[in-house]
């Protein structure tokens, strides 16, 4: 069977196995992965993103334990970083599978979007410091529409985005020179899980992770001189048990909320990928439960059926 995409992007709502399935196809095609999540980015944060790198087993990854914890990366990075792994994948011959539930890390990519590097406004951050999260976002809304609802998670990222939305006003020229190239030899799966059944898996999953020590992974970071306001910046598992364990909510409080947070976090994926498809992103979505086989032939086929035209 001849393979005619040139590269393969795995993705889906959390909880749903693309990880399990991104090394399947890697380890049939002698494929690479990239990841395409925006927390496993990051070093010593290991239980709370989900990064399950035994599963990788003999499989080459890029992207993952790239920086270190309290580190504030961004698209831009991703993107650049991306492009030189998929160059170093590609110069030796493989194909690299794209993993990960990061919308907005796969959809700009699939956009082949280029940014420039956007510095630093200290005297933009110094007027914005102080203000509610509200106010962030109403600022925000005003200056661009908020697809990307982790731009206004906090108040550090919502500034942060207000401050990359002042930078293309005031630099036009720059959003010219970064116009899209959106990629043609791309072939995308979705991984398709019915919500009780990926409502139940994220519950499983939280429990076995605080077994395992989730809750000592946040601790050791902090006692590692990471400032608990970082960690809470991350959101998800970094916020509710940062919050746990500087004594700002009970324990059921943490488990409960961050419980609800996760479910919510998966909806918004959904949303996203939704989205990225009626702005004409084709997603395959692929059942949860096929047979590994079923699933290796059914991504097999749309490979071999992709045109690079």
């Amino acid at each position: 069977m001849t393979i005619m995409a040139k590269i393969l992007f795995i993705t889906g709502p959390t909880a749903s196995g693309k990880t399990g399935r991104a090394v399947d196809i890697a380890r049939r095609i002698g494929a690479e992965i990239i990841s395409a999540d925006s927390r496993q980015i990051y070093r010593g944060m290991d239980l709370g993103t989900g990064k399950d790198l035994d599963e990788y087993g003999e499989i080459p990854y890029h992207l993952i334990d790239i920086a270190p914890a309290g580190y504030k990366y961004n698209l831009f990075e991703y993107l650049r970083d991306f492009d030189r792994a998929r160059a170093d994948i590609e110069h030796r011959g493989k194909m690299p599978v794209v993993c990960g539930g990061t919308g907005l890390y796969v959809e700009s990519v699939l956009k082949g979007l280029h940014l420039p590097e956007v510095p630093a406004n200290h005297s933009l951050r110094a007027s914005l410091e102080g203000k509610t999260l509200d106010q962030l976002t109403e600022i925000l809304a005003g200056m661009k529409c908020l697809h990307n609802t982790t731009d206004v998670d906090t108040a550090k990222r919502a500034i942060r985005a207000i401050e990359i939305a002042t930078f293309y006003r005031d630099n036009p020229s720059a959003a010219t020179a970064a116009a899209p190239d959106p990629l043609t030899d791309a072939v995308t799966i979705g991984i398709d899980i019915p919500r009780e059944a990926r409502r139940n898996r994220i519950s499983s999953r939280l429990k076995a992770r605080f077994d395992a020590g989730m809750i000592d992974e946040v601790r050791s970071l902090i006692d590692a001189g990471i400032n608990p306001d970082d960690l809470i910046y991350y959101g998800l598992e970094y916020k509710f048990i940062t919050l746990h364990v500087i004594g700002q909510i009970s324990y059921r409080e943490m488990f409960d909320n961050l419980e609800i947070a996760i479910h919510q976090f998966a909806k918004r994926q959904m949303t996203w990928f939704r989205g990225m498809e009626r702005r004409g992103f084709p997603i395959h979505w692929l059942p949860w439960d096929l047979s590994d086989d079923d699933f290796a032939a059914e991504v097999m086929k749309l490979l071999s059926n992709a045109s690079d035209a």
